[in-house]
């Protein structure tokens, strides 16, 4: 492992994770998050962005090759945080390296707009960009990738063309947070707080059953779903969000690709500028998705 992750780990154990401990106020945890990263994750110069809204949701696109699919990716931040402006590089560096085309929208957020504002802004953007005759390959990271994991479990649920694949860094994928990891890498994890999870809860779900499988996508259906690929590190706390996704995704026939890496902090793609594990792991993610957009055109 690089002397970069150890280095790294031990900032986000001794900087971030106390700070994300103690803050009260989700909108200048909002504030906080788009000030770094502006510093840390920057997007290559000349990459052309333009803003334009779809599905009634503002959001940001990258071009792609010529009739290449299109990226659906879906931001992470607990639901109350993040923007294209922190997740725009990671997003473009996934898109450019499987030639796809990226749509990254800016979906409502908590507590202003609590469940189910984020998933149907998620639906509304995948219905506009399929009414557009894009292929679509869903993803995300944390609740990002919990997201993109409801979101295609409702694709399925109701019928209709479904995106060619899904993927997921770090998803949240059960919000009634009952697996065993939630306890076991409390210590663990060098970033997230497991004091904080029903904070997460009461802002983005008050007063509503975690177990909806809008919510938590652990619990949905996803019969006849296409390929899903999903990593997570073996210290996070939401560690058993992946593997037990995992196992319902094969109970029901999925093809899964489930890649555990160690000793990485929570959704560390994010930090591909800098650290060669998140490099590693977007490499493998990048012959995956090649081979997605390779099958799908050849039917």
């Amino acid at each position: 492992m690089s002397l970069t992750r150890r280095i790294l780990n031990l900032w986000l154990r001794w900087t971030e994770k106390p700070m994300l401990a103690r803050a009260q106020d989700p909108l200048a945890l909002r504030r906080a998050f788009d000030r770094k990263a502006g510093l840390l994750f920057r997007a290559p110069r000349g990459m052309a962005f333009r803003r334009a809204p779809i599905g009634g949701v503002p959001a940001t696109h990258l071009s792609g090759p010529t009739g290449a699919p299109v990226l659906l990716y879906l931001h992470g931040g607990a639901f109350i945080m993040g923007s294209a402006r922190t997740h725009r590089a990671l997003a473009a560096r996934i898109a450019t390296g499987a030639g796809l085309a990226l749509c990254l929208p800016e979906y409502r957020l908590a507590p202003e707009h609590p469940f189910p504002a984020a998933p149907e802004d998620a639906l509304a953007v995948f219905d506009a960009l399929v009414a557009q005759g894009h292929r679509v390959v869903l993803g995300g990271d944390s609740a990002g990738g919990g997201l993109a994991l409801s979101v295609l479990a409702e694709i399925l649920r109701r019928g209709g063309p479904a995106p060619l694949g899904a993927f997921a860094f770090s998803p949240l994928t059960d919000l009634g947070f009952s697996g065993a990891s939630v306890r076991d890498n409390a210590g663990s994890d060098v970033l997230l707080p497991v004091s904080r999870i029903h904070d997460i809860v009461d802002l983005y779900l008050p007063g509503q059953d975690p177990a909806d499988p809008r919510a938590s996508p652990l619990f949905a259906d996803f019969n006849g779903a296409p390929p899903v690929w999903l990593t997570a590190s073996d210290t996070e706390f939401l560690l058993d969000d992946t593997r037990r996704m995992a196992a319902r995704l094969r109970a029901a026939g999925v093809d899964v690709t489930e890649r555990i890496a160690r000793d990485l902090p929570h959704a560390w793609p994010l930090f591909h500028g800098f650290l060669p594990e998140a490099r590693q792991t977007l490499k493998a993610l990048d012959g995956w998705l090649n081979s997605l957009s390779s099958s799908s055109a050849g039917n």
